[in-house]
């Protein structure tokens, strides 16, 4: 597996509205626009900070992970996510050494990434997002 570089720090919030204009408004960053990814029960927006991303997720619904990932744990970072040039030979050669995923075939993410999640039992605690753009 071959990682190309740090993609983008996701970051749960409860409104994208509120939150994003901390980002724009006061640090300046270019707001690149929101869309709902269905399958995940989200909405996410997007600020580009050199070679990587701010995204920022709102739940959709109050079953969905963003939803449980704020009840439990609040506003903040959620995950990290890292680029790598084939998500699913990524997640087979992860799982071969022994890595706990969640994700055991890639999914649509935003964007139209191919994306897929690493168990943070096997990560020390980190949500570690695979995306291939």
């Amino acid at each position: 597996m071959k990682v190309l570089k740090m993609d983008h720090l996701g970051i749960a919030v409860n409104s994208i509205d509120e939150t994003k204009r901390f980002w724009a408004d006061v640090l300046g960053l270019k707001f690149e626009g929101s869309e709902i990814v269905e399958e995940q029960k989200v909405t996410t927006a997007f600020f580009p900070v050199g070679d990587i991303e701010v995204e920022l997720l709102e739940s959709t619904a109050p079953d969905g992970p963003i939803a449980r990932y704020l009840e439990k744990k609040g506003e903040g970072i959620q995950h990290i996510a890292f680029r790598v040039e084939n998500v699913k030979k990524a997640l087979e050669e992860l799982k071969e050494k022994g890595i706990k995923l969640i994700d055991e075939k890639p999914r649509k993410g935003a964007g139209g990434a191919k994306i897929a999640f690493l168990h943070p039992r096997s990560t020390h605690g980190v949500l570690v997002e695979l995306c291939e753009r």
